[in-house]
């Protein structure tokens, strides 16, 4: 590590190990600038290193085209006090991305909305089911209440993308009959064929809303259950 380093510790998602980077800028005297979340409020503050990697090892993310260290660090310190964190949008990593290349982006978003989706509603019932059999009570509905939040980021963002597949597939399947009605077998192919692709993508979409509809009826019982 050194001083403007866009750096990342490995947390628990769902307390699946592995599942998420938390990411941040070295400041290199002993502290880091990252968006730091305490319960529900997120802000990117300079926190300790030791407040930042929770104990666990870390990482250093490598770019061939960077800022240097001075200008990385700037970018970092203009963001101090915000509270625009979304899981999605504007996330740890997005903001350090952002500090480090003058580009915001989340590699791990990119995979997000799949991965949960694929998720096995079951297992993380498990999970939370251990934690209250071990007596943590408090940290198992902690967890039921964080999944719950965060699924609801992924359906804001995959419900919208869903209904304009939808829209798209409906438009262009119009655009075919107006076709052959007026003899354009060509363009009736082509609408056809672009109607097949909104088709094809509101089927993946749908079924990753399907799994994360299952994931939210899973943690509700679990809630009503422990209440």
């Amino acid at each position: 590590m050194a001083r403007g380093d866009q750096i990342y510790v490995i947390r628990p998602f769902f307390n699946l190990d592995g599942l998420y980077e938390h990411h941040g800028i070295d400041c290199g005297d002993g502290t880091v600038i990252h968006y730091s979340k305490r319960e529900d409020e997120a802000t990117v503050k300079r926190t300790s290193m030791a407040a930042f990697t929770w104990g666990k090892p870390i990482y250093t993310r490598k770019y061939p085209a960077h800022y240097i260290a001075e200008t990385t660090l700037q970018r970092a310190q203009s963001r101090l006090g915000e509270r625009r964190y979304n899981l999605l949008f504007n996330n740890c990593e997005h903001f350090a991305t952002w500090c480090k290349t003058g580009i915001s982006d989340s590699k791990q978003i990119r995979k997000f909305a799949p991965l949960l989706a694929t998720l096995n509603p079951d297992q993380l019932s498990g999970k939370i089911n251990q934690s209250f059999q071990d007596g943590h009570q408090q940290d198992a509905a902690s967890m039921v209440e964080g999944a719950l939040a965060e699924i609801k980021l992924a359906w804001d963002d995959l419900q919208p993308r869903y209904n304009q597949a939808v829209q798209e597939m409906q438009s262009w399947d119009k655009v075919a009959h107006n076709a052959l009605e007026g003899d354009r077998e060509d363009l009736a192919r082509a609408a056809l064929h672009r109607k097949r692709e909104f088709r094809l993508k509101a089927q993946d979409l749908k079924q990753h809303l399907d799994r994360l509809a299952k994931m939210t009826e899973t943690l509700v019982e679990q809630r009503q259950i422990r209440q």
